[in-house]
């Protein structure tokens, strides 16, 4: 304690030990009840003291008793302080929110970026140039595959139009040593590789001197431009694989009978593309277009009706002619067709569709 002057009433003595801590204390002080007194009496009122200016606590002793505060109960606090723990609460709760985002969009971060040293598969493949790659490496193609002595100049000069200077420079042929011939008969592009946003390597199905091969032809792309990198692969054509055995649906010879009195009329008129004549045999809502005449209907090779309800997958084997009978050269080919069918008078068919079919008629 000390003695601090008081120029209205003399000496008085100020404890500060009474001040009211911060964050509240357990011990119910006097200075709590002094604190009770500015909350309910002095605020009430209008009491005070210049002191409290000075130090924030009061120059004159004050009796609780006098403003209604009961001398033997414990004041528990006031002035707002119970809203310290919720804000409390609050608080802790917006820096676990702040922290768990944070962590989260690390890991999702972390999660949906691409390896190091490398991009995905989709990406690379909207980078690198994939069409004009093809159609460049086709023109090339069609050089390359093609040569005789004749034209081996020329050739060489069509060729330095697709490799950079250097390699024309070194090799004006692409490895060819002017002797034989290579003719194209057909190309087209049968895949690509990409390696990365520049590199890729088309590989084009050919027809070479009556044979099939494939050819791989590395290109390389940048900044909308694209060049051969150098000398293509010959590459095996592809293997000739033997179809699975087709499963045994076995046959409705009653329906077969139905269909085969009415089928030659439908591929008359399907061959000549009469609208009327196709309409009698049209399912109600689905319209057929026939061939205009290309080819004449000759008869039916073979025909296949698996058993079933109402509609059926049928197979049919039909001979078409080709040419002028007047001119005495005639062509016939037997080609295979799907037809969907629909029975709707008890042995009437009607054609929903017709397609090409996926196996040959009675070849097993």
């Amino acid at each position: 304690m000390f003695r601090g002057p008081n120029p209205g009433d003399g000496e008085q003595f100020s404890d500060y030990s009474h001040v009211i801590p911060l964050f509240g204390s357990a011990d119910p002080d006097p200075g709590l009840l002094e604190q009770s007194v500015l909350d309910h009496g002095v605020r009430d009122h209008g009491v005070l003291d210049h002191g409290v200016l000075d130090h924030g606590v009061l120059d004159h002793a004050i009796d609780p008793r006098d403003y209604g505060v009961p001398s033997g109960r414990a004041w528990r606090g006031g002035g707002g302080r119970w809203l310290l723990w919720p804000l409390r609460v609050v608080l802790w709760a917006a820096l676990l929110i702040v922290a768990y985002r944070g962590v989260t969009a690390i890991v999702f971060h972390q999660a949906s970026a691409p390896p190091p040293g490398g991009t995905g598969a989709g990406t690379t493949a909207e980078q690198f140039p994939v069409t004009l790659a093809e159609a460049y490496a086709t023109e090339f193609g069609q050089v390359y595959l093609n040569f005789s002595p004749a034209g081996q100049a020329q050739r060489e000069q069509e060729l330095a139009a697709f490799v950079p200077p250097s390699v024309a420079a070194a090799h004006p042929d692409l490895g060819w040593n002017g002797t034989g011939q290579l003719s194209l008969q057909s190309e087209q592009v049968a895949g690509i590789a990409v390696q990365d946003p520049q590199h890729a390597v088309v590989t084009l199905l050919a027809m070479v001197n009556g044979q099939l091969m494939e050819l791989g032809v590395p290109v390389i792309a940048s900044g909308g431009g694209v060049v051969v990198a150098g000398e293509p692969a010959w590459l095996p054509a592809p293997q000739q694989i033997s179809p699975p055995e087709p499963a045994s649906q076995g046959s409705d010879p009653v329906a077969r009978n139905q269909l085969m009195n009415e089928l030659p009329a439908f591929f008359q008129a399907y061959a000549s593309g009469d609208s009327a004549a196709l309409s009698r045999f049209e399912l109600r809502g689905v319209p057929l277009t026939g061939l205009g005449g290309t080819v004449t209907f000759d008869s039916i090779a073979a025909l296949q009706v698996p058993p079933g309800g109402t509609t059926r997958q049928i197979t049919v084997s039909v001979i078409w002619q080709l040419g002028s009978p007047a001119s005495g050269d005639i062509t016939k080919l037997e080609m295979a067709y799907r037809v969907s069918v629909v029975d709707l008078q008890s042995g009437k068919w009607y054609v929903n569709e017709i397609s090409a079919a996926t196996e040959a008629v009675g070849v097993k």
